[in-house]
């Protein structure tokens, strides 16, 4: 098994697809682990949240697509997936749907970290 198999089996249960980060970044792990390690410090999720709890659907949504857009770029399906949907829904102004969705992208965003924390700290 290669290298590169193993840290995409590992990863998998993050909801991170590496195979995928690999064809996106051109086989360049470095430059992969430097730019997802930077999305621990990404504030979009939680402007997202915030946004939310005040009802400002116009930031909710500007914040969702941010989120789509950053875990799309980094392979972070499963994130990406939960974010497209919350994106989507406030998109259409479906405010209620986005709002129910909300724990969806929280999982999707927690896993995201622990696997990226994970990669960061060498313990995958």
């Amino acid at each position: 098994m290669t290298m590169t198999a193993t840290l995409a089996d590992k990863l998998a249960p993050y909801g991170i697809d590496y195979v995928d980060a690999m064809e996106r970044f051109e086989g360049n792990e470095a430059l992969f682990e430097r730019l997802a390690l930077k999305y621990l410090g990404d504030t979009h999720f939680a402007g997202l949240v915030a946004a939310l709890e005040v009802k400002d659907f116009d930031d909710a949504y500007n914040q969702a697509h941010s989120l789509k857009g950053v875990a799309g770029n980094l392979s972070l399906r499963t994130l990406y997936e939960a974010a497209t949907y919350e994106s989507d829904a406030l998109h259409a102004g479906e405010y209620e749907a986005a709002e129910k969705h909300l724990p969806q992208v929280e999982e999707a965003h927690k896993k995201a970290v622990e696997g990226l924390e994970a990669l960061r700290d060498g313990t995958l």
